[in-house]
């Protein structure tokens, strides 16, 4: 942590602490932490509050299993408010809902992790004659690879021109190439996000 949080601001010594999903960067909830439910959140990596109803430390998900994993754990430039950063295990609203302000926990870009993990993987496990993309895999990496490549020459001959609309479906074409060619290599988009991440630390 950064700064000490500055519990003896509040009369009752409970500051508000905000959860974001870490990925998404979407806000999850909100409840209060003491100082001991803040030692315990950093000490065990599940996000603990002190519930104002109960009147006791509560660990978000310990009936549901809906547990949120700690991985980051900042506070404001006042020293009073507490923001975690977590990875949610289900759905993070007792109602069911991904989120207590009933959004999706979503960005767009999470679509691509859907894309590659539900659509062309299955299409990867369970073969169809009338899926381009099980006919694909079953051509091999090097069909794969090449689609890949071509794809890329074609973005970049229409990068040079004026058009956005053909830009864009260029872009996506490579990219759901790409995807295709990562599964075949049993690797995750997820996997050179971390790359990323690695480089930009």
């Amino acid at each position: 942590m950064i700064m000490e949080i500055n519990f003896s601001k509040s009369p009752d010594g409970l500051v508000p602490a905000v959860v974001q999903d870490e990925e998404t960067g979407k806000v999850l909830m909100v409840g209060y932490m003491n100082a001991e439910a803040l030692a315990k959140t950093e000490a065990e990596k599940v996000v603990t509050f002190f519930s104002r109803s109960k009147q006791r430390l509560w660990t978000k998900g310990e009936t549901s299993g809906h547990f949120l994993q700690v991985k980051t754990v900042l506070v404001d430039c006042d020293q009073d408010t507490i923001l975690v950063k977590a990875h949610p295990i289900g759905p993070t609203c007792h109602t069911g809902a991904d989120t207590c302000f009933f959004e999706k926990n979503e960005g767009k870009a999470s679509f691509l992790n859907y894309l590659q993990k539900q659509i062309i993987r299955d299409r990867k496990n369970n073969p169809s004659d009338a899926s381009y993309t099980s006919k694909l895999f079953a051509r091999g990496v090097n069909k794969i690879a090449q689609k890949v490549g071509e794809e890329a020459v074609e973005l970049v001959i229409e990068a040079k021109d004026s058009n956005d609309d053909l830009f864009k479906g260029e872009a996506a074409d490579l990219l759901f190439h790409y995807l295709i060619l990562l599964e075949q290599r049993g690797l995750d988009l997820d996997d050179i996000v971390d790359v990323l991440k690695t480089r930009h630390k």
